[in-house]
């Protein structure tokens, strides 16, 4: 009897069979380059990887509420290597096309080899990654399930369903609670009851108060702040749980930036800087990720498109956590396909 993932890639294959049609060839020069092979010589540094993505996080509001302010936000800077001068994919700033983007490896316009979601919703149509794309789309999820381990996401937005409906048999864990602080509970809970390889948490309140209140305003940098604890709290369990400690490595980022009431202009530095910090097993601690790649550019205040020397951006999450678990990068991926980013100079 064939194993759960053979019947996944089975599912997948027919799928895109009868996904692809008019858009199957399209654009074929400007899609990204095939992933070069991975570097097998590499070993696993981290046993668990956790991403934390903080809806909305403007690293402006770092600076803003300096370390007392937000002092475990800083503290894995201090601790860390990041940088607060990261970039979203180029094409969007909204959150679930970057999220997606963060499990996929993959920029976003599907006519250039992007996952295709484009909308920020609950809509049911298209239904999966896959049929967005038209033709199978792989994920952080599935080459974890492929290597005999378990992943999950735990997000506060229902939107992330899709995540869920897209890639069913390798999602061990689909919690989605909006209440940000019964999230947390809910994570930390599985945290001391699952074994996991990768997890990924996602913080909506920074966002859900902008949209309301305004962006970088009082009631904004409330909501950051609140963040900040949350993010404390599980690094706390990371730091002290000796099934964590010593063999666990954080990469915390955001989907979109934010100011005034919205998030939704691209060709805004406001919207599409992010910050990107990565702590732990394997992390040359109060390092600049700029200063540790010189092959990746930091691009000052502009834009940058996919073409020529790239920024560190979001959809980095998943190559680098696959890398960091010695696991070979998603298939189809464009960001740190290669998994060269370095999080240490050794």
């Amino acid at each position: 009897m064939p194993g759960r993932t053979a019947v996944r890639r089975s599912i997948a294959l027919l799928a895109s069979a009868a996904l692809l049609g008019a858009g199957a060839g399209a654009a074929a020069t400007s899609a990204p380059a095939p992933a070069p092979a991975p570097d097998t010589s590499r070993r696993a540094v981290a046993d668990t990887v956790v991403a934390i993505s903080v809806d909305a996080l403007n690293p402006k509001a770092l600076g803003k509420l300096g370390r007392s302010g937000a002092p475990h936000l800083h503290a894995l800077l201090d601790q860390g290597a990041g940088t607060l001068n990261a970039r979203t994919e180029h094409e969007l700033t909204l959150t679930l096309p970057n999220h997606t983007g963060m499990v996929t490896g993959r920029r976003i316009q599907a006519g250039t080899g992007g996952h295709g979601v484009t909308w920020n919703d609950d809509r049911r149509r298209p239904r999966t990654v896959q049929a967005a794309a038209g033709e199978s789309v792989e994920s952080v999820f599935t080459v974890v399930d492929d290597a005999g381990l378990s992943a999950g996401f735990f997000a506060s937005k229902t939107k992330f369903s899709l995540w869920d409906r897209s890639w069913p048999l390798a999602t061990d864990a689909q919690t989605i609670i909006e209440d940000n602080q019964g999230l947390v509970r809910a994570f930390k809970r599985d945290l001391g009851g699952a074994t996991r390889a990768f997890r990924l948490l996602h913080l909506s309140e920074p966002d859900v108060v902008g949209h309301a209140k305004g962006f970088m305003g009082r009631a904004y940098l409330r909501a950051v702040r609140r963040a900040d604890r949350r993010v404390g709290s599980v690094i706390d369990v990371l730091r002290t749980d000796p099934r964590y400690a010593g063999h666990t490595t954080v990469i915390l980022t955001a989907d979109h930036g934010g100011r005034g009431k919205g998030h939704y202009d691209a060709t805004s530095v406001h919207d599409y800087r992010v910050p990107f910090v990565v702590w732990g097993s394997g992390v040359d601690p109060g390092t600049d990720l700029y200063d540790l790649n010189p092959d990746y550019a930091d691009p000052g205040r502009d834009r940058m498109s996919y073409s020529g020397v790239q920024p560190v951006r979001n959809g980095m999450v998943a190559n680098l956590a696959l890398d960091l678990l010695g696991l070979p990068a998603v298939p189809g991926s464009e960001h740190d396909a290669a998994q060269d980013l370095d999080v240490s100079a050794d």
